[in-house]
């Protein structure tokens, strides 16, 4: 069985009276202990993909199972709890709440998963080069720092399935080395792994590599 398994997704978005195919017949899937990256020029439907894979948005067309449940077409609640019981989700952008600080998010994610302990924040913080931001807000982080606190979030809850989308921006080589160990090692520990990413870095670590294009995964 897959970690997780997309069968031909499709995702339109209407933009006044054109039609925009986002998705066009994608087939995926993730590996357990498997570290893959996903990449594709701007606009070639990767964020949308990993916003389809982990139900925070749902395919006009196909399926996605997750430990041989299905995710689509479910009411959110039920998707909610797929995500909590087996997703650590890094997006663009909203992955931090910002009346808490970095400790205070990584924690909460701990207590709604009933996942991970306090005692091991430090450590995930210091893994992912944040030594000392525990007790910043997050309006205070730079934007490379905002994305590493936000996979932190991430990795608390020790999640099955890592979904993550350019979490190597705006870092320095050493940093973006530190991260990449990190997340290799979510995968020795039987994590399925899946990285939007344009660094060449990060792809050279992948065990497997998926291009994206016009919406499509290109093959060959």
């Amino acid at each position: 069985m897959f970690a997780l398994e997309a069968t031909e997704l499709y995702r339109f978005f209407h933009a006044g009276d054109e039609e925009v195919v986002a998705l066009r017949g994608v087939v995926l899937t993730l590996n357990t202990g498997e570290f893959t990256a996903l990449r594709g020029p701007s606009g070639s439907g990767k964020s949308t993909l990993l916003a389809c894979l982990a139900g925070i948005d749902e395919p006009d067309g196909g399926v996605v199972s997750v430990m041989g449940e299905r995710m689509t077409r479910r009411p959110e609640p039920e998707r909610a709890r797929l995500r909590a019981r087996h997703f650590g989700v890094l997006m663009q952008s909203g992955n931090l709440f910002d009346h808490l600080t970095v400790r205070a998010n990584v924690r909460l994610q701990m207590e709604i998963s009933g996942r991970g302990a306090p005692g091991e924040i430090d450590g995930l913080l210091g893994s992912l080069g944040l030594d000392g931001l525990a007790g910043v807000f997050p309006v205070h982080l730079s934007g490379g720092e905002a994305a590493r606190a936000g996979l932190a979030v991430a990795l608390a809850a020790k999640p099955s399935i890592l979904l993550c989308d350019e979490p190597t921006a705006e870092v320095d080589a050493a940093t973006e080395q530190l991260v990449i160990d990190r997340l290799i090692g979510n995968c020795r520990s039987g994590g399925a792994v899946l990285i939007v990413t344009h660094s060449p870095a990060l792809a050279a670590r992948a065990d497997r590599i998926i291009d994206i294009r016009d919406g499509g995964i290109v093959h060959g």
